[in-house]
């Protein structure tokens, strides 16, 4: 039997709401699970916003990599080291909070290849990133190279990046356990990587996997706006053997040698829109323009207009929206869509989840007490 249809047939859903009927007990695994959240240093840090009871680890975005080193964002290194105190505040109410330092992201990646490219440019790199690491007395380390041995966005990359990321991240834990040592406290080593196969093929998980903590999968932007068809950007699952979708990154990451306990599970704290759409199956999987991204504060403002219809694919355990008078469609993530997937990670053993972004989330921080109460759930 193959991955793909043992965890089909392993996996049971049924579609009910984290925090509907009577209460419930809180497992007394919940703190096992990673919460881990995006917080965009450009968008501010107000301390007072942010939930940090219902987080585990907080990466800031991002820094740059600038002739092969590690460094604040441009022109952002005030504004980086004011981010981090208020951050690091969190942890009077969370003390178990940790505070790591994203590094690339898609359009700061651009320097990774170069940087790794030779042991000499390697170790100029990992002292760059502790350096940083201590500066801003951080608990880790989170690389999102967009993408070795992939283009990304226009950047410049190699078919060394297989074997230099490996060589990377070895370099960056040696270092992280010497400074240990002498601190008497364990960073952490993390990557964020790619949630489709292309990703998984070009590169060497089950080494990469060896000098990680855990591997954040961006499971979200399977479609985009470019793209003149209607779809899911964040589904769990799809009818597609070798479709896009979170549960195929899973099955993936795991058959390339990565130990499930290891994966954590990405979802979008946004939406993605697509106007001029066909009208047939309520817009889903139809030919269209697609417009652009909206936060989920503002989706769920649509969600409050009565022209917006909201939907379910069950097959690809995902929501949507359609508006009919405007023929508008909307993929967007939703507390349904969110206990799916947690469900999927409590029964396959995950590491827990990551959201891209906390500012994108609503006032009242749907998306995020849907993560908390599902986590909490026996």
């Amino acid at each position: 039997m193959n991955n793909k249809l043992f965890f089909l047939l392993v996996l049971s859903i049924t579609f009910t709401s984290c925090n509907s009927g009577k209460e419930e007990v809180v497992s007394s695994s919940f703190k096992d699970y990673k919460v881990i959240g995006y917080i965009a240093g450009w968008k501010g840090v107000d301390p007072e916003k942010i939930d940090a009871e219902k987080l585990t680890h907080i990466n800031y975005a991002f820094a740059n990599v600038i002739d092969g080193a590690v460094i604040e964002g441009e022109g952002r290194a005030e504004q980086d080291r004011e981010n981090f105190i208020k951050l690091k505040s969190l942890k009077d109410k969370n003390p178990n909070l940790k505070i790591l330092i994203s590094i690339g992201g898609w359009t700061w990646s651009k320097g990774f290849s170069d940087a790794v490219l030779t042991e000499e440019s390697r170790k100029k790199f990992t002292d760059s990133a502790i350096d940083y690491l201590i500066r801003h007395q951080l608990d880790g380390l989170d690389f999102d190279w967009e993408y070795p041995g992939y283009p990304g966005d226009n950047n410049v990359y190699r078919e060394e990046d297989r074997e230099n990321f490996v060589l990377m991240l070895k370099s960056v834990r040696e270092a992280l356990d010497s400074l240990g040592k002498v601190n008497n406290t364990y960073y952490l080593n993390t990557i964020a990587s790619g949630g489709f196969k292309e990703y998984v093929d070009v590169n060497d998980l089950g080494e990469v996997q060896k000098y990680l903590d855990f591997i954040n999968i961006m499971t979200y932007d399977f479609t985009g706006v470019g793209n003149p068809m209607t779809g899911h950007h964040s589904n769990l699952t799809t009818a597609e053997m070798d479709g896009r979708s979170a549960e195929n990154a899973v099955i993936q990451h795991v058959a390339a040698g990565v130990p499930i306990e290891k994966l954590v599970m990405g979802v979008a704290f946004y939406g993605k829109m697509w106007k001029s759409v066909n009208p047939q199956n309520f817009g889903l999987f139809q030919p269209a323009k697609g417009y652009r991204n909206f936060p989920f504060k503002d989706i769920e403002n649509f969600l409050e207009d009565e022209n917006y219809t909201k939907k379910w694919d069950s097959l690809s355990n995902a929501s949507f929206l359609w508006n009919e008078r405007d023929s508008i469609f909307v993929s967007y993530e939703s507390p349904e869509s969110i206990l799916q997937k947690i469900k999927f990670i409590k029964n396959k053993g995950m590491g827990g989840v990551m959201f891209w972004e906390y500012h994108e989330d609503s006032e009242s921080r749907t998306l995020l007490n849907a993560i908390h109460d599902c986590f909490k759930r026996p």
